[in-house]
């Protein structure tokens, strides 16, 4: 699943390649280094880690967007997806601690059908900061 920002906007913290130790600047991995509101969307996807039966395997907070997996084999009734309330509940949450709403009205969802496509989707993801230049997402 991935959920975006209003009009792609930068918010929740930004890629970086560069650290400082002992006053000298030396290249690092790319990684995303999160602002305050970039923590709230953080604190509540732990959140709904911690005490939701629905399970998020992986996700990646990234400047102006989000991107989960979220396995959903557990989540009750089979015939409703719980993701639109998994969404509201997050957007609900980071929009309070905003003071103002910061996303998109909708998300884009996929059902992953394979054992090969979850690791492709995981990999995107977990090397989602590395190519953050490449990502159609990306604005300076």
């Amino acid at each position: 699943m991935t959920i975006c920002t209003q009009n792609k906007a930068k918010l929740f913290g930004d890629v970086v390649v560069l650290r400082v130790q002992d006053n000298t600047i030396i290249p690092t991995h790319p990684q995303m280094i999160l602002s305050t509101l970039g923590r709230h969307v953080e604190a509540a996807i732990i959140y709904y880690i911690e005490n939701s039966i629905t399970k998020i395997d992986k996700y990646v907070i990234m400047p102006n967007h989000i991107h989960m997996i979220i396995d959903t084999t557990k989540a009750g009734d089979r015939g409703r997806s719980p993701l639109p309330h998994i969404v509201r509940s997050l957007k609900s949450y980071v929009t309070k601690e905003a003071g103002a709403s910061p996303w998109q009205k909708s998300f884009h969802d996929r059902v992953i059908r394979s054992d090969a496509e979850y690791q492709k989707i995981w990999q995107y993801i977990d090397e989602n900061p590395q190519r953050w230049s490449e990502d159609c997402y990306y604005t300076e």
